[in-house]
């Protein structure tokens, strides 16, 4: 089995960097509206009896006049499955439950109800196996025609630097998976959402993680341009309400469906970390 120990370190520099560079941008967006708001970081640590390096992260959060609520985590962590998860994990086993994961997750939940709010996440996992995943999609409360156009215009033309086949496969992935059962919706307008890119070799793992790149690169150049275009939008009391509705169906895809989330609380994640998904406020009618 290939050693990923090399492979793992510098996904692990590239979602730092991604996420040193998210940040700055965002905290820019703030100061263009007249806000001091900036990202307050918080290191944890992941603790797993019997490992003496189980890894951990860094929370990224912050509130300000235009990111009413928005997390950039990082996190690296190593050790074993519980069995009965590592059973439904790509390369796991009762038998053979070891791993490590690292990534960057971000949600963005917005003041104003005319911007969208934003997931982004991507990772690289290694069990027997060795793979990236990830995506964003965009779930605005108002959805507009040209922000979804614009949105899936600069992930196609990412996707197409690398895989003809990507984009469509990967945007029917993303609608088939940010989908609300119980509500019969989608969570969003969707995106694109990948997983399982193996890297079997040197050549794959470049492969794969120049594409994992080219996800980070794209969403930092598409998002902070949707922002800035409806951030100083006016809205009605009935706008707000309709992003807290919204923001309530996003928290029920989170709590019962998102892989993340659970990949999180199963592998004894910092709670707060993994939870920073949920929106600062929402109803339920």
């Amino acid at each position: 089995m290939t050693d990923h120990t090399d492979h793992t370190a510098r996904a692990k520099e590239w979602f730092e960097t991604l996420r040193t560079d998210i940040c700055n941008e965002f905290e820019a967006v703030e100061r263009e509206a007249g806000s001091d708001a900036s990202f307050e970081f918080t290191p944890w640590d992941r603790e797993e009896e019997g490992n003496d390096d189980p890894g951990g992260g860094v929370q990224g959060l912050m509130k300000g006049k235009v990111f009413e609520k928005v997390g950039v985590n990082v996190s690296t962590v190593s050790g074993s499955f519980s069995p009965e998860f590592a059973a439904s994990v790509n390369g796991a086993s009762a038998e053979n439950p070891g791993f490590t994961a690292t990534g960057i997750s971000l949600v963005a939940h917005m003041a104003n109800p005319h911007v969208p709010a934003v997931h982004m996440n991507t990772r690289f996992l290694t069990t027997e196996k060795a793979w990236f995943g990830g995506g964003a999609d965009l779930n605005p409360p108002l959805p507009y025609d040209e922000d979804t156009d614009d949105f899936h215009a600069a992930f196609r033309a990412a996707c197409a630097g690398h895989n003809p086949t990507y984009y469509d496969r990967f945007k029917k992935w993303a609608d088939e998976y940010f989908y609300i059962p119980h509500r019969q919706c989608h969570r969003g307008v969707g995106g694109i959402f990948y997983d399982h890119l193996e890297c079997d070799d040197d050549a794959a793992f470049e492969r794969n993680f120049a594409f994992t790149q080219d996800v980070g690169k794209t969403f930092l150049d598409i998002y902070p341009k949707l922002v800035r275009r409806r951030m100083e939008s006016d809205f009605t009391d009935a706008d707000k309400l309709q992003q807290l509705e919204w923001r309530g169906r996003y928290a029920e895809f989170n709590l019962v469906y998102d892989r993340g989330t659970l990949f999180g609380l199963k592998t004894g994640g910092n709670i707060d970390a993994i939870l920073m998904s949920l929106p600062p406020e929402a109803v339920w009618t």
